[in-house]
């Protein structure tokens, strides 16, 4: 069993970055696929991204390629997602989450594959 701490979230002005960080524990990090949710005040939770731990595939959802980056740090058991030229409509709560399939381009992003989630972090971007 894994657990996880999503971090990084706050408060930043609308074109700036944000690195997001989530932290495993628990268990082997390398059994995982480990993605990136995020929801919108009334809106229903997105998918946004996942990496295989194994072997670092990516995957990105249409609506955020070009500005968002999925990356890990297996030493570290961490898990970062950079945003460039945030924009207001990115504010929501940021979760990650983690399958045990690992393999990202099977699982993609869809939240039924994730057994695992972290708490959330807020990311609040202003105009």
């Amino acid at each position: 069993e894994v657990q996880l701490q999503a971090s990084g979230g706050g408060l930043v002005q609308a074109g700036g970055s944000l690195r997001l960080s989530c932290q495993a524990s628990g268990s082997t990090f390398d059994d995982y696929t480990y993605g990136w949710f995020r929801q919108a005040p009334g809106k229903e939770r997105e998918g946004i991204s996942c990496i295989s731990s194994t072997t670092g595939t990516t995957y990105y959802a249409d609506s955020v390629k070009g500005r968002f980056t999925i990356a890990s740090d297996n030493a570290k058991k961490t898990v970062y997602l950079q945003i460039n030229s945030l924009k207001p409509e990115d504010t929501a709560v940021f979760y990650c989450a983690a399958s045990v399939v690992p393999s990202c381009t099977l699982v993609r992003v869809q939240r039924s594959n994730y057994y695992y989630w972290g708490q959330g972090t807020l990311v609040t971007v202003s105009s």
